[in-house]
């Protein structure tokens, strides 16, 4: 009785970890800027349950601060990424910027990120 293999080929192989690898580095590429991002959405969040958040001044410095614990790159998100809008008697601080990453060659990703938080206590501007 004669036996027959089965299973996958060098070449199915060598092409399955061509493609396995492609979107590893994707992933290489794209994680840390979404890390970044939880460490906004983290420093926002400690703003929403603090007060004193006079004026979008204060607010940008406090935020700047809270953001250099958590890793953020200073020239990710500039001053005029972050607003505070006042909705009703609500305000709201919004963080929105957006981030390329360079991929390969002249491929590049774009990534928008945008969160708001309700502040305590802040004058809409």
């Amino acid at each position: 009785m004669k036996s027959r293999q089965s299973g996958i080929t060098l070449i199915g192989f060598v092409i399955m970890l061509a493609i396995v690898g492609f979107f590893a580095f994707m992933a290489m590429k794209l994680v840390p800027s979404y890390i970044e991002y939880m460490g906004v959405v983290k420093a926002l969040n400690q703003m929403s349950t603090e007060g004193g958040n006079e004026d979008i001044e204060q607010a940008r410095r406090h935020l700047a601060f809270k953001m250099s614990f958590q890793y953020v790159d200073d020239s990710t998100i500039k001053p005029k990424d972050v607003t505070i809008q006042r909705l009703g008697n609500q305000a709201n601080l919004r963080v929105a910027y957006d981030k390329v990453v360079p991929f390969i060659y002249n491929i590049a990703f774009l990534l928008h990120f945008e969160k708001s938080v309700p502040l305590k206590s802040a004058v809409g501007q």
